[in-house]
């Protein structure tokens, strides 16, 4: 028998071992013949139910795992069994319009998976020989974002905010653009999420017919950290597929990107490692770039991944946030004071910034005119409290103008969205970055300056607001002109 074939043959014999202790989800197992490699899947309990990832080596006998499930009923003496290799995720046509967990596994009760091929979740970035040297820009149909914060194709863009400010809503709805006037396939990944917004997730992309060209996968807030800590990497593995096998267009949502350090913390944690600033592992950059490096543009296909960011306490200088800045292409930061005054999309645009902001790649007259409402709304920022304390008629004439063109471009870069129909009773718009950016050059231009803001507020392109205005009583237009410079309302 050739040495081939004997390495062969005793791969056939199971590696076993078994439990020597258990600290939660942290297990120890002891091994005679062969240790598991790192990220190798070991399987126990009674109906091989409980599921352990390796993540250190003590000895030349002894492995340390995290369970990936709930540990209940494991005891120590209990036989272990090597799987052989690592977390594997499902990819494949079959995939489409499905719901899985970290596993593998469909949780959304529909037929067996069928023309499906498994691939381990641990691959490496695409390599600089292969990247794509190309800026382009994906439009998402959301004017405040085209005009003012462009998102690169096959880039990484960060919703970042509170709780409660709008970043699942925003993702929806680009789900839906990107679905509906987009080639492409959209992957979202939940990551620590309630099971209440998977469900309800699922329903909604169902009624609006776009679940065909949906892949859905959770890691559930209940879950143990193991587990929420591989679906982001589980989510990967299926955008490579579409991208590199199919060359297909992909966009992966994340929501949450910081209940993947979250769940990093606490398997750091439960592994013993000495926790650095603030609590957060001492691993988190690396953890961090080996998800983050692998959503990339190469010459098949792009992966343009939109990642809703929660900030611990609307702190920007929280750990989890200064590292995740890092990667990203543009930043989209969410206000609570502008979801205050009804400003939805509830986007900062001064806080706010894009790598595509640049005459090279967004053209010239573009760039002229961000710069321009940015200025304005900048101008306005400062204002704000002279106004505050002396009232707007304090103001020079020029002054005055400045802030009613920032007013009526507030809320001109609001905009319906479709997946908040059923709430608002507003159809949603979809609006093209010409059609936007001509818009926002005519305000500029004081072309709407008779006009009420109310007029201009959640519409989609800029000639709505002649029809909105002429549906209005007549004795409320002549008011609202009077009173909308001083009034904080939309």
């Amino acid at each position: 028998m050739s040495q081939l074939q004997a390495l062969k043959h005793s791969n056939d014999v199971p590696n076993t071992g078994e439990v020597v202790s258990v600290r939660g989800s942290v297990v120890d197992i002891r091994f005679t013949r062969r240790l598991p490699p790192i990220y190798s899947l070991l399987r126990t309990g009674e109906r091989q139910q409980i599921i352990i990832e390796v993540l250190a080596q003590l000895d030349a006998r002894h492995v340390r795992g995290i369970a990936m499930t709930p540990t209940q009923g494991l005891a120590r003496g209990m036989r272990v069994e090597d799987s052989g290799g690592p977390l594997h995720a499902p990819v494949g046509k079959g995939i489409m319009a499905r719901m899985f967990d970290v596993f593998g596994n469909t949780i959304d009760r529909e037929a067996p998976l069928t023309d499906v091929q498994w691939r381990s979740v641990h691959q490496p970035p695409p390599p600089l020989a292969r990247r794509s040297t190309q800026t382009e820009v994906f439009e998402t149909g959301i004017k405040l974002i085209d005009v003012l914060l462009p998102l690169e194709r096959g880039g990484k863009a960060g919703l970042f905010g509170g709780a409660g400010v709008g970043k699942t809503v925003l993702l929806t709805e680009m789900i839906h653009n990107m679905i509906g006037h987009h080639e492409g396939v959209s992957i979202f990944c939940g990551i620590g999420e309630r099971c209440r917004e998977g469900e309800e997730l699922h329903r909604e992309m169902k009624q609006a017919g776009v679940l065909s060209n949906m892949v859905m996968i959770f890691g559930q807030m209940n879950e143990p950290p193991g587990s929420r800590f591989r679906v982001g990497h589980a989510a990967l593995t299926m955008a490579e597929y579409f991208r590199d096998d199919e060359h297909r267009d992909v966009l992966l949502l994340i929501d949450n990107i910081f209940r993947f350090i979250q769940a990093g913390m606490e398997v750091s944690g439960l592994m013993g490692q000495m926790p650095s600033r603030l609590g957060y592992q001492p691993t988190l950059g690396t953890e961090l770039s080996q998800l983050e490096e692998r959503i990339a543009n190469t010459d098949r296909g792009a992966i343009t991944s939109i990642q809703a960011v929660y900030v611990p306490a609307d702190d920007f200088t929280d750990p989890a946030a200064v590292h995740t800045f890092s990667h990203l292409s543009a930043s989209i930061v969410l206000s609570r004071k502008r979801a205050s005054e009804g400003l939805y999309p509830a986007i900062d645009p001064l806080q706010s910034s894009s790598k595509m902001t640049t005459p090279g790649i967004v053209g010239e007259r573009h760039y002229r005119l961000a710069q321009e409402i940015r200025r304005t709304l900048a101008q306005y920022e400062q204002l704000k409290d002279i106004i505050a304390m002396l009232g707007l008629e304090q103001l020079s004439s020029e002054d005055r103008k400045v802030v009613a063109r920032a007013r009526r471009l507030e809320r001109f870069l609001t905009q319906p969205f479709f997946t908040t129909e059923q709430f608002t009773g507003l159809t949603g718009k979809l609006v093209s970055l010409e059609t936007s950016l001509d818009g926002c050059e005519r305000i500029l231009r004081d072309e709407f300056a008779d006009y009420p803001e109310r007029a201009l507020y959640m519409i989609g392109a800029v000639d709505e607001a002649r029809q909105k205005n002429a549906n209005r009583p007549a004795a409320d237009t002549v008011v609202e002109q009077r009173s909308s410079d001083v009034t904080d309302e939309p």
